[in-house]
């Protein structure tokens, strides 16, 4: 197949890649580097299957087209992440995750792509009433992050239904593994936690670290993308996690290291947990990486976040204080 793998130099994003040319496939990467790596496609940097593009999808003058001839599938992965800068600059957020997204299904319906897998994002759910949770559950974004990464859902399945673009969409649970993100305002744990334990400080624990979430180890995850692309279903949701949650207590065991605790953060749910029933059924897609596994793996590979950013609690304090004065009384 020829694919395009917007955000392909970023996390997630770079371990599709390497598996769609470890199987084969042309990949383009369309990346801005925004928070994606050249270093992430190492691996393959040489391989002649891949091509690499630095472009802004938000860029309406940007001439997308040409990429897009011939092109089988688009992963649809380049987007902002982060809460705290999403309420700073959510218009930001919005060019990035709404716009840049209507200009890639614009140029994969322009090109009679065969299949869109677009990256949504369990963070829609908010604080879900129902544990695990369901594609039915409602929708209540808390945060400008969510939100947009909702809308760009929208306007997929919106294209899917009017363009007739054969979208699937993937809402992702709390996805880790090799090279997640080392740069960028404080955001997520396994980032953070591992630059601190390589530097010899504390785990800052929010709150008592009893909150548990449904951590989804990478491999899973790109395999879950495969099998959407694979498969002939259209206009769908789906759920990709490990159906099963651990509390931030119990990865602070695993990774080994003394924690200090910080303030429990509003508009965050004490548990997230994915009702995987749909994908299994329908795509047949089940985890099989095991939390301690994967754990065990990331402390293999610790040394890429030797040069990750090292949080502190008063560092934490300055860079989440937008997110407690606007999220305090959700």
């Amino acid at each position: 197949m020829n694919c395009i793998v917007t955000g392909g130099a970023g996390f997630i994003g770079s371990h599709i890649v390497e598996r769609l040319v470890h199987d084969g496939h042309r990949v383009t990467v369309l990346d801005n580097f925004c928070t994606g790596r050249k270093e992430n496609l190492q691996g393959i940097k040489d391989a002649k299957r891949l091509s690499l593009v630095e472009i802004d999808l938000a860029d309406r003058s940007a001439r997308l087209d040409k990429y897009f001839r011939a092109v089988d599938w688009v992963f649809h992965l380049a987007a902002r992440a982060d809460i705290v800068p999403s309420i700073v600059d959510p218009l930001a957020y919005h060019d990035a995750n709404v716009t840049g997204t209507i200009q890639v299904l614009r140029a994969s319906m322009m090109a009679r792509v065969k299949r869109f897998i677009y990256t949504a994002s369990a963070s829609c759910y908010g604080i879900p009433k129902k544990i695990p949770t369901s594609e039915t559950a409602p929708i209540q974004p808390q945060y400008p992050y969510a939100m947009t990464k909702y809308i760009g859902e929208l306007y997929a399945l919106h294209f899917a239904r009017v363009y007739k673009l054969p979208v699937v969409s993937l809402r992702l649970f709390n996805v880790y593994g090799p090279r997640s993100r080392t740069s960028g305002t404080y955001g997520a744990v396994f980032g953070t936690f591992l630059a601190q334990k390589l530097a010899g400080k504390p785990f800052t624990v929010v709150g008592d670290g009893k909150q548990k979430r449904d951590f989804t180890f990478v491999s899973d995850v790109v395999e879950a993308f495969i099998r959407a692309a694979s498969s002939d279903v259209v206009g769908e949701v789906f759920n990709v996690g490990s159906g099963q949650s651990h509390s931030v207590n119990t990865l602070v065991k695993l990774l080994g290291g003394k924690a200090i605790q910080i303030p429990k953060r509003p508009g965050e749910p004490d548990d997230t947990c994915a009702d995987i029933a749909k994908i299994r059924r329908v795509l047949g897609w089940a985890p099989k990486v095991r939390f301690s596994d994967g754990v065990s793996t990331l402390l293999d590979h610790i040394d890429y976040w030797k040069h990750a950013p090292v949080w502190t609690a008063a560092k934490i304090e300055r860079a989440t204080k937008d997110w407690f004065i606007y999220l305090a009384h959700q």
